[in-house]
């Protein structure tokens, strides 16, 4: 007999959850990227003593932390479920990005961030996990808009909510503050979300179903390999823009500090409208039948190639220019992202694989931040750094981001095919596995609970 399935929440309570879920990504930019920030403030950067290849490792540390515990994180959500593991984490990177405001030493301000970064990894595999379960190929491209535009209102409302009070208070206040206001967030969410905690029973239901798709499957997939480079190409220009960008236009454009968090504001949400239209303009095109392994393929091409006029920017004459191609490429970029998520996470991936291949996935992700600061978020924010440091300006950087986009272009067109998607092992029936769990662990059978 097979395992009785919880019910899917009513419609209207899925798309609830997908707000809260799409709030609590943008709580974590806010404090992952505050920081951005306060490494424009002269007086913050004084005081540290730090030169522009330290603020770019100091900006990789959330993104290394937050990649390495991708995978036990997708592994954790697909055993244990979504709500309990998710507010736990959420509660942690709160208060350490609130202790952020009263470190006095360089190392305890990177102890801070690492903190941040692995408790930060629930959020990604916890809410395709989610999605997974509760929303049909026809919705995942909406569901993933509405749900990327907490990643982008995060920095953008972020940026210029972190300027206002460095200047009016100070970088300790702002981070202070940033930090325990996302805690309001646990209210509705530990009243709206039902406890999805498995029973023993159906723990071992979800081993067993886990074990079809194993992790050396996955990494025998050109697909997971063409969302790895895909997820760094996109990903290295949004982290460099949660990073660099403030800096960028303080020091290069010479804007002042609010001017910057302004226009950084400008940038994402205009990819966070643009990515949400194109979830769902997508969705509509394959409900009419069109194969949506295409559809979600062309909007993808279309956004990286129409990211690469961030280039245009670096050589613009003035800074009008400079300041409507930095707007505008990063926007553009929104074609990609509800779409190379649904393509890559979702619509190529077997079900049951999902949280974990989403953890291996956001390892690249999250590299991607830190080359910036040292090799893409780790690797964009530290070879940003880098690059700007043997350049004296703005341009390499800027080329780094041209190359890269250029890649995941190439990379969509060539590696996401569907006879490619990760393959399913044949499995122990469902009932056997059942009936020796039952047997090994000494569960109740149905008819005695």
């Amino acid at each position: 007999m097979a395992l009785p399935q919880r019910e899917r929440p009513k419609a209207a309570n899925r798309w609830s959850i997908l707000v809260l879920l799409a709030l609590g990504l943008m709580i974590s930019f806010v404090d992952r990227t505050s920081l951005s920030s306060a490494l424009a403030d002269k007086h913050f950067v004084r005081e540290f003593a730090l030169t522009s290849i330290a603020r770019g490792w100091l900006n990789s540390a959330v993104f290394w932390s937050y990649g390495l515990v991708q995978m036990p994180m997708g592994w954790l959500v697909d055993r244990y479920g979504v709500k309990w593991p998710y507010s736990i984490c959420f509660v942690l990177w709160c208060i350490a990005a609130a202790a952020t405001g009263a470190v006095t030493t360089l190392s305890a301000l990177i102890v801070m961030r690492l903190l941040i970064g692995v408790a930060e990894s629930v959020v990604v595999p916890a809410t395709y996990r989610y999605l997974a379960n509760n929303f049909e190929e026809t919705q995942k491209g909406t569901a993933l808009g509405i749900f990327s535009i907490g990643g982008k209102m995060g920095p953008a409302l972020g940026a210029p909510i972190a300027a206002w009070m460095i200047v009016t208070y100070s970088w300790n206040v702002m981070f202070i503050a940033t930090g325990l206001v996302g805690l309001i967030w646990l209210v509705p969410w530990l009243l709206t979300v039902r406890n999805d905690y498995p029973t023993k029973e159906e723990l071992a239901a979800a081993i067993h179903r886990a074990s079809s798709v194993p992790l050396k499957n996955l990494l025998a997939s050109p697909v997971v390999w063409g969302g790895l480079i895909n997820n760094f190409c996109y990903s290295y220009f949004a982290f460099y823009c949660m990073t660099w960008m403030p800096a960028y236009l303080v020091e290069q454009r010479g804007l002042s500090l609010e001017k910057s968090g302004l226009f950084t504001f400008f940038s994402f949400v205009g990819i966070a409208i643009v990515a949400a239209l194109a979830g769902w303009g997508a969705d509509r095109i394959i409900a009419r039948g069109n194969d949506a392994v295409v559809v979600r393929k062309c909007f993808i091409v279309a956004g990286f190639l129409g990211g690469t006029t961030v280039l245009l920017g670096a050589y613009a004459p003035s800074l009008q220019m400079a300041l409507l191609w930095n707007v505008l490429s990063l926007s553009l970029l929104g074609l990609v992202t509800a779409n190379t998520l649904a393509l890559c996470k979702l619509t190529l991936i077997p079900k049951q694989a999902v949280g974990l291949n989403t953890g291996l996935q956001q390892v690249a992700t999250s590299l991607a931040g830190g080359v910036s600061a040292s090799l893409a978020g780790g690797v964009s924010a530290s070879l940003s750094g880098w690059l700007l440091h043997i350049g004296g300006s703005y341009e390499l950087p800027l080329m780094a981001i041209f190359g890269f986009l250029l890649v995941g272009a190439t990379s969509t067109l060539v590696l996401l095919q569907r006879k490619w998607a990760p393959k399913v092992n044949d499995i122990v029936p469902l009932e056997l596995a059942r009936t020796d769990a039952q047997t090994s662990a000494g569960v109740r059978s149905e008819a005695g609970e």
